[in-house]
């Protein structure tokens, strides 16, 4: 094979070595898309694009074996030339030399060598102190070579060529800057037009808005707001449960919202109760039918409305919201078991559960229907929380109570949330600081009380304050508390034991509302019953921890807040 043809006086690279240039700091590869990697690493910025066109003199140094070895990617009998072709290229002292390689040597040019052409040339005309001379013939017929090879080009290389031509002045009306932008719009995937979206008005916007995935996943504070202020007809009952959904998954104690949705459970709930006494051929009449087709008030629906009320500890200024659902409750209580159940578990959290619901569920008939079907254990642990809600709170309550086969433990295991967040919690560096503070023996964790109540960290403490060991002491207080009799509600426990249990209550961000300021009523609840069997709280929340640097100032931090209850111990760590 023939080797190109060299300028008089030229010196032909060695077969293993040759030059490449390279900017400031670049690494160069010997493939054939090492100009395209380093430009496009670029990401087209025009001043480093800039920088690499305009470079010192070439400065030669050993290749050496390349990872190919002598071919391109894919092999070939043409390798070897080709890349002997780029070296060439590279190693070009003038615009004339760069257009004889490329037009004597047509079956060793490849789409990749143009690139490599423009960026020596850019090197050619920033070089220093005299740049070579250029013809304008020159740089037209090296044009005219690069528009009639782009259409072979690749999508990357088109790119590369396009943005160099820009750069070294290329006009961007001329042949060769409007060749490579219609090859580059060529091989642009086709824009599909969008498809038609059916016009959605009043509820249905909401609707569409409230069910699309980015919305489930992310709390918008900001749209929830500004749908508190809604028109009414935009307010359905499928965009009021997909609300509260919203509100109870995220935390979000939006009092406006909140209202409305009370508001509107009074409002349903009045419309259903003027038909209930309507003869079958006015129920059939359409203004009579949404509501009553629907269901809307039947408990399935109703536990997702009232879901938030007590999920974010809010009891609503809606004077009929609560006659509300005890009218509702006294009409459905048994058509739906599990729902039910969560309405009083709602309202439990709110301190407000009615009478004649609890006198139904604790009734034979209803616990012997749950029997066996596939809630049968949830309901009985929501059962033996109410009934516990009974012992405690409602001194007044005369009705039946869950007997005690059926009771099981309320909270067997920790929560989810709490065993998802675990790598965010403060536990772990609390109880060091406990341990260095007290020593491991004068506190509990992760302790449950009955009658089914998980304990952070539980301290037994003499009357004189004295931190006691835990294994020398009973840490249970006992259940229903001594001081009154099973029925009736211990309001103000009193104890005879000397011995007090101080259980220390993490309050982490996620026991919240999302604004921080406000207990999610479930841990509400937790530290009311905690505080009414006799349990004396020290809560610790997340705003105060978050202030501590390091287990020195935790330390401190605790022992402020143990010395305040006045509490005492021996030397640190026991």
């Amino acid at each position: 094979m023939r080797s190109p043809r060299r300028e008089p006086g030229s010196r032909a690279p060695r077969p293993t070595e040759g030059a490449i240039c390279a900017g400031p700091g670049e690494s160069w590869s010997p493939s054939p898309n090492s100009m395209l990697r380093v430009l496009l690493s670029a990401q087209a910025s025009a001043a480093r694009l800039s920088s690499l066109l305009l470079l010192p003199p070439v400065q030669p140094f050993c290749l050496g074996p390349s990872k190919w070895g002598d071919q391109l990617p894919g092999g070939g009998p043409h390798a070897g030339p080709v890349q002997g072709l780029q070296r060439l290229l590279e190693q070009a002292r003038s615009p004339g030399e760069l257009l004889r390689w490329l037009g004597q040597n047509p079956t060793k040019v490849r789409a990749h060598h143009y690139p490599v052409a423009l960026h020596r040339l850019g090197q050619l005309l920033g070089s220093q102190p005299r740049p070579p001379p250029v013809e304008r013939a020159t740089l037209q017929d090296l044009s005219h070579l690069i528009i009639r090879n782009c259409p072979s080009f690749d999508i990357h290389t088109i790119h590369v060529c396009l943005h160099l031509a820009v750069l070294l002045g290329f006009p961007s009306d001329g042949p060769l800057v409007c060749a490579l932008e219609r090859e580059r719009r060529f091989r642009l995937p086709p824009k599909l037009p969008p498809p038609l979206q059916p016009v959605l008005r009043g509820g249905q916007r909401l609707e569409a808005a409230l069910s699309c995935p980015r919305f489930l996943r992310h709390p918008q504070q900001h749209l929830i707001r500004s749908l508190a202020e809604a028109g009414p007809e935009e307010l359905t009952p499928h965009v009021m449960v997909l609300l509260a959904q919203h509100l109870a998954r995220h935390r979000l104690r939006e009092p406006q919202l909140l209202e409305a949705i009370a508001h509107f459970l009074v409002v349903q709930e009045a419309q259903l109760s003027s038909k209930v006494g309507l003869p079958p051929t006015l129920l059939s009449l359409p203004w009579a039918q949404p509501v009553c087709v629907n269901g809307l008030l039947r408990p399935a629906v109703v536990q997702k409305l009232v879901l938030p009320f007590g999920r974010l500890n809010y009891f609503p200024l809606e004077q009929q919201f609560l006659p509300c659902l005890e009218r509702i409750l006294a009409r459905e209580v048994g058509a739906a078991p599990l729902a039910t159940v969560n309405i009083l578990m709602s309202l439990c959290q709110l301190q407000c559960l009615p009478f004649r619901a609890l006198h139904f569920v604790f009734s034979p008939g209803f616990i012997n229907h749950i029997s066996g079907t596939p809630h049968a254990l949830i309901v009985r642990r929501y059962l033996s929380l109410l009934d516990m809600a009974v012992e405690l709170e409602l001194p007044g309550y005369r009705g039946p109570r869950l007997p005690q086969k059926q009771q099981v433990p309320i909270f067997p295991q920790p929560l989810i949330t709490d065993s998802a967040r675990c790598k965010y919690s403060h536990k772990d560096i609390v109880a060091e600081g406990l341990r260095q503070l007290l020593g491991e023996e004068k506190y509990c964790q992760d302790l449950t009380v009955p009658p089914g109540y998980c304990t952070d960290f539980l301290l037994c403490v003499s009357s004189s304050g004295a931190v006691l060991p835990v294994r020398t002491q009973d840490p249970f207080l006992p259940y229903p508390p001594r001081s009154c009799p099973q029925g009736q509600a211990a309001s103000q426990p009193t104890t005879h034991n000397p011995v007090q249990r101080v259980v220390l209550m993490l309050r982490e961000r996620w026991h919240c509302c999302r604004d921080g300021r406000v207990l999610l009523g479930s841990r509400a609840l937790r530290e009311r019953h905690l505080g009414l069997l006799g349990y004396q709280l020290l809560p610790l929340s997340f705003e105060e921890l978050e202030l501590q640097r390091g287990l020195p100032q935790l330390k401190s931090y605790l022992r402020q807040k143990l010395q305040a209850l006045g509490l005492h111990w021996g030397p640190e760590g026991g």
